[in-house]
């Protein structure tokens, strides 16, 4: 039997691109509800900040780095129960619907591996010269902050202008969060759009690593 779902890939698209995006109340809740706070989490990309520590780990290269070669992987992995969450937001039509985007060249994925287990990733949405961080997980210590970092390295080098993370952690702190108004993101999303830029998945580990030797870093 053809499943059918509440929502198709653009309009998710189409949320996107008003500063919009969906959730579900649980993994097992099998509804879609649209989010737009008032106070957004952004990233910064220029330039961007990486907590010292870390950009030294990275430079050593402890682990091996893909770009979209696992999505589906990678927003299971997200959706799964871990040690740190008992549930997630991420319900069996997101994941239908995101691996629908990635096919179409709109979701993207960062994977890290240790030979060949996945131990780490996040995926997210690009329109424009913005990119909408949704989610990331960690089978070993510090592999999502090795994703994250990777991806800011190849925002910065392909000239992306906004990096949305939605909400403020603790773990997203370290990398020089901003919170900020939702009509200022709005603006600034606006700006983020007005230009095409293609995600950077042919970008060497090397090229990336020399563009984070530029970046400003804080002393931890």
């Amino acid at each position: 039997m053809t499943e059918t779902y509440a929502y198709s890939p653009e309009t998710i698209i189409k949320a996107y691109s008003l500063g919009v995006f969906p959730m579900a109340e649980s993994r097992d809740d099998p509804e879609i509800n649209f989010y737009e706070p008032e106070i957004r989490g952004v990233l910064r990309l220029t330039p961007p900040h990486i907590p010292r520590r870390l950009l030294r780990l990275v430079r050593q290269k402890p682990y091996r780095i893909t770009l979209d070669t696992d999505f589906k992987s990678v927003i299971e992995a997200c959706a799964a129960p871990s040690n740190t969450r008992d549930d997630s937001w991420i319900n069996p039509e997101i994941v239908t619907l995101y691996c629908a985007l990635h096919k179409m060249g709109f979701a993207h994925s960062v994977e890290v591996w240790d030979g060949d287990a996945l131990i780490g990733g996040l995926y997210g949405v690009r329109l424009g010269r913005a990119f909408f961080g949704e989610s990331m997980f960690s089978r070993r210590s510090n592999a999502s902050k090795i994703a994250l970092t990777h991806l800011i390295a190849r925002l910065y080098y392909a000239g992306y202008t906004l990096l949305d993370a939605q909400f403020s952690n603790d773990h997203l702190m370290q990398f020089g969060l901003e919170e900020i108004p939702k009509e200022i993101f709005k603006a600034r999303l606006a700006e983020a759009l007005s230009a095409p830029a293609a995600f950077p998945s042919d970008i060497s580990e090397d090229v990336a690593l020399a563009y984070l030797a530029q970046v400003r870093t804080d002393t931890s």
